[in-house]
């Protein structure tokens, strides 16, 4: 059966059950932090808005070595073997050691270019077949050899490219900002099939801002079209999508049994949908936009929002098991809004100035990150700069 909760619970959760999580270590970068991080045997792995990349014990967080670009870090990293890879704002992908930090190449994408204040993150890389794979800004897709950096294969998008491919049935399936879905040989950078999102009144292009979801066949992705669309991996051919009016949905979604979970920008939902058709299983309210991907967990669904509060929900009917507020959201958490969640009187987040309101949301350590779970211990980072380890009740 259909549940529709309009979750008030979950804000008069806010203030009185909190924190109950053990904060194993905590590590503040110079700057804020959207990307997810990366987890090696020994090492987490993250870059800033600092323009440093980071790694740091998993163990306690203390800083192993810090890696200096020319541009803001927020491409999330990908790790294999000894080698760590990651995008930079000033154009280029890294490849550095693992243990020590020493770069070991570097790959000029081209220049770099942001679409609005809410263009958050960067392509993140992904390695298969021995080639790391990577959007750009300049409106390419590559593939470079894994060991050397070398160029193997280009491919043209019709925009910025700021979402993170995935790899999977020997295709690269990736989105870019002039609202195509791509489908492209992983091994010569040929198209194999281009989708194209329907588009909307205010925002005709439909943006792919993120990854795709693949699963068993089936590629789900989100559009700043309102829209989220499920196509047929082997052909793009579409098989079913829905139309969330009034906000774009930018996470990438997570899926568990039959159903796929995500949040919304606008309308500050959370959702769970059939995989099979897109109907609603249930729904949550929030007080703010899900950006990031959940994580599954022992039948809970962990996702973090731009409140600065990362929540726990029962997978079956979103109700609320446990919540993590970060330091800026405690800190600042009543300059923006009331104890029951909604905005304060007089805030507007797309105001005149719309610019300070998006400043005052940051400042409450909003996740952008995905959580990432490690047997019992979970890590996510935070625009207050944080990055935070819990113990998972």
């Amino acid at each position: 059966m259909k549940k529709i909760l309009f979750a008030t619970f979950l804000f008069a959760f806010i203030i009185s059950g909190l924190n109950s999580q053990t904060t194993l270590w905590k590590f503040r970068t110079a700057g804020v932090v959207y990307a997810t991080p990366a987890l090696s045997p020994e090492h987490l792995l993250v870059g800033s808005g600092d323009s440093c990349f980071y790694a740091l014990s998993r163990q306690s967080g203390e800083l192993r070595w810090r890696f200096k670009t020319n541009g803001v870090v927020h491409s999330s990293a990908s790790v294999q073997g000894d080698m760590v890879f990651f995008g930079s704002s000033d154009g280029f992908l890294y490849a550095l050691s693992i243990e020590s930090g020493e770069l070991l190449w570097k790959f000029d994408g081209g220049r770099e270019r942001q679409l609005d204040i809410w263009d958050y993150y960067l392509s993140s890389p992904v390695v298969a077949n021995g080639q790391v794979i990577w959007g750009s800004g300049a409106g390419s897709v590559f593939a470079v050899d894994a060991a050397t950096g070398a160029l193997r294969w280009r491919f043209l998008a019709y925009g910025l490219v700021h979402a993170s491919p995935v790899v999977s049935d020997d295709k690269v399936l990736i989105g870019d900002f002039g609202g195509y879905f791509h489908a492209i040989d992983a091994s010569t950078g040929k198209l194999v099939w281009q989708f194209r999102t329907v588009g909307d009144t205010y925002f005709p292009l439909g943006e792919i801002q993120k990854a795709a979801l693949v699963d068993q066949g089936i590629v789900f992705v989100g559009s700043r079209d309102y829209n989220i669309y499920a196509l047929d991996i082997q052909t793009g051919r579409g098989r079913w999508n829905r139309k969330e009016a009034g906000s774009w949905i930018i996470a990438t979604p997570i899926a568990a049994g039959n159903s796929i979970y995500f949040g919304t920008s606008d309308t500050h939902r959370f959702y769970c949908l059939s995989k099979s058709d897109g109907s609603i299983m249930w729904q949550i309210s929030l007080p703010g936009r899900v950006y990031g991907a959940a994580a599954a967990h022992h039948g809970a669904v962990i996702f973090g929002c731009f409140d600065g509060i990362l929540r726990a929900v029962d997978q079956n009917n979103g109700e609320l098991i446990w919540s993590f507020q970060t330091d800026g959201s405690k800190a600042n958490y009543s300059k923006v809004y009331e104890d029951n969640g909604k905005f304060i009187p007089g805030f507007e987040l797309y105001g005149k100035d719309y610019l300070e309101s998006e400043k005052s949301i940051l400042s409450l350590g909003s996740i952008l990150s995905d959580p990432v779970i490690s047997r019992d211990t979970l890590f996510f980072s935070s625009s207050d700069g944080g990055i935070y380890a819990l113990k998972i009740p």
